[in-house]
């Protein structure tokens, strides 16, 4: 066993020393007490929320190979640990680390069980309380660091928001497609950008639940303010339907499976108006969604087995080229 992480467990498993009353994290662990050192394998789930997907878990789990998961969150409960346990019994270990405060994502502890995983998973929550409790903290340099040494990670929801390079943090409040398309620089969006730094993911925007919230609209309003503001020239959107999951191997080759869908999106040229308190007007947006079995290559941004279409915004409206027009 780990030294350091040897002696957390043994600590976590009999609860917090008394003289502790809010370390700032909860750690529940189910599976061996003992920890693996196997050697993992790169890749990335983005899975768009909803049910959970066996299929996505068990493709991260088996990039783990026989070692430990990490689940990362910032409230509810360690519910994840028997369900992946079920899913993926060739684990060493699940466990379930909540972070709530900052002076938790500073802790020695969640430092160690991070480095000790051999894969993470950042589950479904709040991505404003991700980024206000944990960016700029020693959790997020050591989740940066496993991303470049191959550990795999993943995300579900929120979680999956919190792995491309720009994060909507939704820190004002959810914002409708009619919001954000009457006004792409409304006060209640807010945008961070560099929580992780996952390559094939950097000029991203990734988004969950995407057809279910109606999202395209507003995923639209902040790809064309990223440009606006400067944070980028060409942006991409990675959009996730619920009840189903891309899985991106590490030379940018996606798999797609579940129930509903992924959205790739680029623009192939600036917005014509986005402008603060203007209506968004732009042209030249491009969406390849791809079904269960469908596949996509982030490095040519194309793909197979799926629909290509593109979209526009005239006046704060949304228009689609497909069939019917219609937008998803």
């Amino acid at each position: 066993m780990k030294p350091a992480i040897a002696l957390a467990i043994c600590v976590l498993a009999h609860g917090q020393p008394a003289a502790v009353k809010d370390p700032g994290y909860k750690y529940v662990r189910l599976g061996k007490s003992s920890d693996a050192s196997p050697r993992p394998a790169a890749g990335y789930l983005l899975a768009g929320g909803g049910s959970d997907m066996d299929r996505g878990i068990a493709w991260l789990c088996a990039k783990a190979n026989g070692g430990d998961l990490l689940v990362l969150r910032n409230s509810r409960d360690d519910a994840y640990n028997g369900y992946i346990h079920r899913v993926c019994p060739s684990l060493n270990s699940v466990a379930t680390l909540t972070v709530t405060a900052r002076q938790g994502a500073r802790a020695d502890f969640v430092v160690q069980a991070v480095r000790h995983a051999e894969a993470i998973f950042i589950a479904g929550g709040d991505q404003a309380k991700y980024v206000d409790s944990w960016q700029a903290s020693p959790l997020q340099d050591e989740i940066n660091a496993a991303v470049a040494r191959g550990v795999p990670v993943g995300g579900a929801a929120a979680g999956l928001n919190m792995l491309s390079e720009f994060v909507d943090t939704a820190a004002g409040g959810a914002v409708t497609s009619a919001q954000a398309l009457a006004d792409p620089f409304d006060d209640r969006i807010t945008l961070a950008r560099h929580f992780l730094k996952i390559p094939l993911l950097g000029g991203t925007l990734t988004d969950a639940h995407f057809a279910q919230h109606d999202a395209m609209g507003r995923d639209l309003a902040l790809l064309a303010r990223l440009v606006a503001q400067g944070w980028t020239p060409e942006p991409h959107g990675i959009f996730i339907d619920d009840k189903t999951a891309a899985l991106i191997e590490p030379d940018g080759k996606v798999s797609v499976l579940g129930s509903g869908a992924a959205y790739f999106v680029r623009f192939t040229k600036k917005a014509d108006d986005c402008n603060p308190g203007d209506p968004l007007t732009l042209h030249g947006a491009e969406v390849y969604r791809a079904s269960d079995g469908g596949s996509f290559d982030l490095l040519s941004w194309r793909g197979n087995g799926g629909v290509d279409y593109s979209v526009s915004v005239e006046n704060g409206v949304v228009k689609s080229a497909q069939a019917g027009g219609a937008i998803y």
